[in-house]
């Protein structure tokens, strides 16, 4: 099949490139415009009892949770003082008139208490921003410059969820724009330096632009069936740009192999199509299988990354099996014009891979142990993994939104950013039940006020008669009642509030809405689906290896060592991250827990990316055997010719990562962080160590398969024979089996 594919490409080499060009040009051209039709939100389970609490309360009353807090400061006095009081009735009046927003409600506007802080300097105005998230964002970028403001009476901050989350948006497109600039010309540079000239160089990036572009185009398509995330693009300029690299370094290396073994330039280009192609065909759709693991996941965030993932990988490895081949058809020798430097080629056997390789299989059993208790050391932290919520925490100390929410948390008894909302259709207005219930609602922990359609209640009892604000509770569909918890408490604590909350026996069906409550439907949600998303992926890797090599050992083995590789890898994400250990040398502010979406993504990709670099040892060490049936000497040739080639794809791969660490936003770190610690040890102790060693313990049983199994591959394997013209470029070369 593939060695049919590259003769196909030698001949129509330069159709190929023609058609390759104006496709990418028609991508651009219609795919250039999709940042505009992707969306900003996605971040909720939309079958979950909050989410559908939070639409009820919306279409049943009208309402909608706050989402945006104005803190207001008196420049001297308090906020009852005659001037303070007259600037903030006129700052509630001034955001009431503004498009969009409904649900204001001031300490000026109320008298309320819970929008006082406790020493009377300051005051709140709470609404909401109507709209989906998009519309959401778009009026905050709006409202927050003209609301944040210093004044001769009073000063005004921006604060609540929508200026957070804007904030956060805004310093990761700088963050990544400055990521961007730092890793492509480090990674150019390092590209010249692995490839040797300019040409070669620049096939990686080629190859990477494809990818991207196509990519763009087809997340247009999309946006027309499905919402798609706008952090998606983030994932397609970085894998599009790695794997780019990847696939080219691999296939590149292959053709030079191929030539210096004797093959004229159209011969090598055939035989690298039959053997690094095919191989790296398997890896991208290994990659992306991995990927496609996270359209199981409820969140259009995550989904979005599997839209953006798929595409990318596949686009790259379609680029590199079909564009590349074509190009190094046409380039021939000039492959290597504008030369900067010359590696001096050394006799195989005499390279720093082979003799690791040979040095581990020498002693496999106490090195992969030594190993395998490093590994297991570094993965400890994670058995006491905790996940939360991403908040304003994230930003760095020095933001003015971070600032404002935390002076709110420390400043008022109550928490209005954090309220939660409880929905009861089908009751009648102001009754004795709706009495007793937002009484005994007070009296749990966490719970600093209540508010209902019959007054507002702390501490078990009415502290304040109903009054014109409290209409708004009850209508003819039912009522509702707002749970403000403690200006003071934690995300753990809130998460509990609500858990109470809905352990209440309540005299009439309820449902509970606000952040905290959709914080634990999406982890619940999210975990409920984890171990079928875990078994899929677990699965198709194992098929297709299976398909590939027709060995169930050697599917088993990868799978069990990236799973080991990824597990030290969330221990030390716990252990950084969660614990706060290198908080300040990487300048972050430990919450002491992890965001749930971050390791769901990471290992989706982490896990796609190990079994890549997996793909490409192992379908050198099964070409080998299958010629020289010598599993030692087999092993470590593999090693060898793929050593170099994956430990230049995971350098430039983690720069890109390391870049992405330098985001001043935690979750972006974290996700540099973690995969370039996933990368580089998955490039260095797994395949430098562990697979050798676990190799040469198995022996000829790495290629054992049932019999009935056998038959399967043999029918539906992809398998092909070594070619004439390599088999009379290699010297014959015997060994004893092991």
């Amino acid at each position: 099949m593939f060695e049919r594919m590259g003769l196909a490409l030698v001949r129509r080499r330069r159709s190929v490139l023609i058609a390759t060009m104006v496709l990418v040009v028609a991508a651009g051209v219609f795919g250039g415009g999709v940042v505009d039709r992707l969306t900003s939100g996605g971040f909720e389970d939309e079958n979950s009892e909050s989410f559908e609490a939070a639409e009820t309360l919306k279409e049943e009353f009208g309402v909608e949770a706050p989402n945006l807090v104005l803190l207001v400061t008196a420049e001297s006095g308090t906020v009852d003082d005659p001037a303070v009081v007259e600037g903030g009735r006129t700052l509630t009046e001034e955001l009431v008139a503004e498009e969009g927003i409904e649900g204001v409600a001031s300490y000026w506007s109320t008298g309320a208490p819970t929008l006082r802080s406790d020493d009377s300097s300051q005051g709140l105005v709470v609404a909401t921003i109507t709209g989906d998230a998009d519309q959401a964002r778009e009026r905050i970028e709006e409202i927050s410059p003209k609301f944040n403001r210093d004044g001769e009476v009073i000063d005004v901050e921006v604060g609540g969820f929508e200026e957070v989350f804007r904030a956060v948006s805004v310093q990761v497109e700088e963050d990544l724009v400055r990521a961007e600039t730092i890793a492509i010309p480090i990674t150019l540079i390092l590209l010249l330096f692995v490839f040797g000239s300019l040409v070669s160089a620049a096939l990686p990036v080629a190859i990477g632009g494809i990818a991207i572009v196509g990519s763009f185009f087809v997340l247009q398509v999309l946006t027309g069936f499905t919402d798609v995330s706008i952090f998606a693009l983030n994932l397609i300029t970085a894998m599009g740009l790695g794997l780019g690299i990847d696939y080219s370094l691999f296939v590149v290396s292959r053709y030079r192999e191929e030539l210096r073994h004797g093959l004229a330039p159209h011969d090598a280009v055939v035989q690298t199509v039959k053997t690094a192609g095919r191989t790296v065909a398997f890896s991208g759709f290994t990659v992306a299988l991995s990927l496609l693991a996270l359209l199981i996941f409820p969140l259009t965030f995550l989904r979005s990354f599997a839209y953006a993932g798929v595409a990318v990988v596949l686009l790259a490895a379609l680029a590199a099996v079909v564009f590349l081949p074509a190009l190094l058809a046409v380039l021939g020798h000039r492959v290597d014009k504008l030369a900067i430097w010359r590696r001096k080629e050394r006799a195989e056997g005499e390279g720093f891979w082979h003799r690791m390789a040979t040095t581990v299989m020498r002693r496999p059993l106490p090195i992969a142990t030594a190993v395998i208790a490093f590994l297991l050391f570094l993965g400890a932290p994670f058995l006491g993994v905790e996940f939360g919520r991403t908040d304003h925490r994230v930003l760095p100390a020095e933001s003015q939104v971070r600032g404002t929410m935390e002076e709110i948390g420390a400043n008022f008894s109550v928490n209005n950013a954090e309220s939660l909302q409880i929905v009861a259709t089908g009751v009648t207005g102001a009754n004795e039940q709706v009495d007793a219930y937002a009484s005994e609602l007070s009296t749990i922990d966490g719970a600093a006020s209540v508010e209902a359609v019959t007054g507002t209640y702390a501490g078990g009892q009415r502290v304040a008669e109903p009054n014109e604000a409290s209409a708004r509770f009850a209508n003819e569909s039912g009522t509702w009642l707002s749970v403000m918890p403690g200006g003071d408490t934690t995300a753990d604590e809130r998460e509990q509030l609500v858990r109470d909350i809905r352990a209440l026996e309540a005299p009439f069906d309820v449902d509970v809405a606000g952040l905290a409550a959709a914080d634990i439907d999406g982890r619940e949600s999210l975990f409920s689906r984890l171990p079928l998303a875990g078994l899929l992926i677990g699965a198709a890797t194992f098929v297709l290896l299976f398909l590939m090599f027709g060995s169930v050992v050697v599917p088993l083995k990868a799978i069990v060592l990236n799973l080991l590789s990824l597990t030290a890898t969330f221990g030390a994400l716990v252990w950084i991250f969660q614990s706060g250990n290198l908080s300040g040398v990487l300048d972050f502010t430990s919450t002491g827990a992890l965001d749930v979406t971050m390791p769901i993504l990471m290992f989706c990709i982490a896990f796609g990316l190990s079994m890549d670099y997996e793909v490409f040892l192992l379908s050198r060490i099964k070409e080998e055997y299958d010629r020289t049936g010598d599993n030692t000497a087999s092993v470590a040739l593999g090693l060898e010719r793929t050593g170099k080639i994956v430990t230049a794809a995971a350098l430039l791969l983690s720069i890109v990562f390391v870049a992405f660490a330098t985001s001043s936003v935690t979750f972006i770190k974290l996700f540099g962080v973690g995969l370039t610690i996933a990368v580089l040890a998955d490039a260095s102790l797994v395949r430098a160590t562990l697979v050798p060693a676990f190799m040469r313990l198995a022996g000829r049983a790495n290629w054992w398969a049932p019999r009935w199994m056998r038959k399967v591959y043999d029918r539906f394997g992809i398998n092909e024979g070594e070619s004439a013209h390599a088999v009379a470029a290699r010297p014959a070369e015997s060994g004893s089996n092991a």
